[in-house]
């Protein structure tokens, strides 16, 4: 008999920021695996273009993940429509304007650390109140690379991922004598709408530090968060994985 590795079916997930690029790809990869998936983004028109071509395996919502009545209604209506709570991807960020510190205004800084960092915390809290009371999850938070190197002209975005990183290794054991596993991934550069954000500059610098020297793919982030997803990834919990193409190497 085969035996079908990182299996999720009968799982039922959430990942923000879902309704396109590395989001979407993750949402893809884990409705391939057998979840069914609550795509949840701020953007409406793209949760239903996402939604509709998932098919019935997908629900979507729309959310600001700042939003902590939004946040919690969407936890407790996933449940509510599945019965359950498996899975937490957050994917949702925003990268800010390419700028020094002292061109950075306080109301940028505050935005990109509420949406980046506090909106990842108000997601993992919500979510971990039906997993708590399963003894069982999997929570994904999508960090970068530049919250452990930190990039140039991005203090904020830098700031807010190295902030998930640490907040992702304390969750992570404060639930750790559970079934529940926590864990971060730092991407290098990843070829997403959202590097339409970035200056030409900015991207250059970074490919620059990439061994592999190239950008990564949505797909290739899919693959890791799925295994971190799965049942298997069990003696793991509160580790940032890299996925850089070399560029981190501790």
């Amino acid at each position: 008999m085969t035996q079908t590795h990182f299996e999720l079916t009968g799982q039922h997930g959430i990942v923000t920021g879902g309704a396109r690029g590395i989001g979407l790809a993750i949402a893809r990869r884990l409705i391939e695996a057998g979840a069914t998936v609550t795509i949840a983004d701020q953007d409406a028109e793209a949760v239903e273009l996402a939604t509709k071509e998932m098919g019935k395996e997908a629900r979507g919502c729309v959310l600001d993940v700042t939003n902590e009545d939004q946040v919690t209604e969407m936890v407790q209506a996933a449940c509510k429509s599945h019965g359950r709570l498996d899975l937490l991807v957050c994917s949702a960020g925003i990268v800010g304007r390419n700028a020094f510190a002292w061109e950075t205004s306080v109301e940028e800084w505050r935005r990109v650390l509420e949406v980046n960092l506090t909106g990842v915390w108000l997601c993992n809290r919500a979510a971990l109140e039906p997993m708590r009371a399963a003894e069982y999850g999997r929570i994904v938070n999508i960090a970068s690379i530049a919250g452990k190197e930190g990039n140039p002209k991005l203090g904020p975005y830098s700031a807010s991922k190295a902030g998930v990183i640490g907040m992702t290794k304390s969750l992570a054991k404060e639930v750790a004598d559970t079934g529940i596993r926590i864990h971060s991934i730092a991407p290098a550069v990843i070829q997403t709408p959202m590097l339409d954000q970035v200056n030409q500059e900015t991207i250059d610098y970074m490919v620059s530090k990439i061994p592999v020297g190239r950008t990564g793919t949505p797909e290739e982030v899919a693959a890791l968060v799925h295994f971190l997803c799965s049942p298997e990834c069990s003696f793991s919990t509160g580790s940032c994985h890299d996925i850089s193409g070399g560029r981190a190497t501790y």
